[in-house]
């Protein structure tokens, strides 16, 4: 019996580990999920905003319905917000979709995709899914060095992949050098800048008025609802970028590929800034209060402006599987090229007080 014939592209592409599930460990440790602490995804610790948990019980009772294909209503308030047109945005199933219809619409085998050492694994696994050479620019400081990255652009290169902040290292790109970057890509290279953590800075650099402009067709900004605002279960991201260019992507999008509770949940948690500043503010704090423990303990860790903090503890891995034992999830960095350092999301002010306590006993 002939094997069937899998691309070869997939041969050896590696699997994206996400996160380990609070349910999963807490079956290993035979202890009760509400027992352990998840510090590993980069979720909000608080949950959704109260609105969007009232959209969506309100929403659970036309389930049976599909839900609108273009998500008429989310991107119109989205438009009104980012006072863009919403010709201009594309909604996805959380801004990993967005990847790939940027990936399908651009791609093809031999094509180069220029990403940052330490950058966000999808790129990645994204681009050798369509049999595009991947370039790796070596990181400056754990964060991107922009100037390199351009200078690594030739005439195969189709895609640009930046994250700001990034993730996993929560380093932030200079605002100048941002800019200046943004302005000297080609013309004919799509600059796709991940802005998925963006609403944790004070002061972003606007890359939207660039859109709104028609400055820069060539520039998609992803963003995502599953980090500030809490809707990290329901899968649900956005694109903003050229209308041409969204025309094109549209193009790569299945049909209902944003569930109906998932826009219904989305649009009311656009009109909860106070949750938004609530989520923020415990960032804040959060980062400080780690910032200076790993200070009082000599550890290496990179200054993050995300919603988590890269902390150096030796043995990544083998860390992680103690604090496994100890009730809290964090997540180990091998897989990123970085085995000796572990990253923690910031959690409540309880969960992180736990989590040091943890690390402490581990690292004694």
């Amino acid at each position: 019996m002939k094997p069937l014939r899998v691309n070869p592209f997939f041969k050896d592409l590696p699997v994206y580990q996400p996160g380990r599930p609070i349910e999963e460990v807490a079956r290993e440790q035979g202890a009760p999920a509400d027992s352990i602490v998840k510090l590993a995804s980069n979720e909000n610790p608080f949950g959704p905003s109260p609105l969007a948990l009232a959209a969506l019980e309100k929403a659970a009772g036309g389930v049976h319905r599909y839900p609108d294909g273009n998500g008429f209503y989310l991107k119109q308030k989205l438009a009104g917000k980012l006072g863009v047109e919403a010709a201009c945005l594309i909604l996805g199933n959380g801004s990993n979709e967005i990847i790939e219809f940027a990936a399908h619409a651009l791609l093809a085998p031999g094509d180069e995709v220029v990403v940052s050492q330490f950058c966000f694994a999808i790129y990645p696994i994204v681009a050798r899914m369509f049999g595009a050479k991947v370039v790796t620019v070596p990181a400056k400081n754990h964060g991107h060095d922009l100037p390199a990255m351009l200078r690594a652009v030739t005439a195969r290169t189709r895609l640009i992949f930046v994250a700001n902040p990034n993730n996993p290292t929560g380093t932030l790109a200079a605002r100048d050098e941002v800019v200046r970057f943004v302005n000297d890509v080609p013309d004919d290279v799509l600059l796709v800048m991940d802005e998925a953590y963006i609403e944790f800075l004070e002061e972003p650099v606007d890359l939207v008025s660039l859109v709104r402009l028609g400055a820069r067709r060539n520039l998609l900004l992803m963003r995502t609802f599953s980090k500030i605002h809490g809707l990290a279960g329901l899968r649900i991201g956005y694109g903003i970028g050229d209308a041409e260019l969204v025309s094109a992507l549209e193009k790569a999008r299945q049909p209902f590929n944003v569930n109906l509770a998932a826009q219904a949940a989305a649009l009311a948690a656009l009109d909860d800034e106070a949750h938004v500043r609530k989520t923020r503010a415990n960032n804040f704090a959060g980062l400080d209060f780690f910032s200076r423990a790993f200070r009082e303990m000599e550890l290496e860790f990179v200054r993050s402006h995300a919603n988590f903090v890269l902390v150096r503890v030796g043995g990544g891995k083998k860390v992680f599987e103690a604090m496994q034992g100890r009730g809290v999830i964090v997540r180990p960095m091998d897989g990123y090229g970085l085995p000796e350092w572990v990253r923690i999301s910031i959690g409540t002010p309880a969960e992180n007080e736990r989590c040091l306590e943890a690390l402490e006993i581990i690292l004694l």
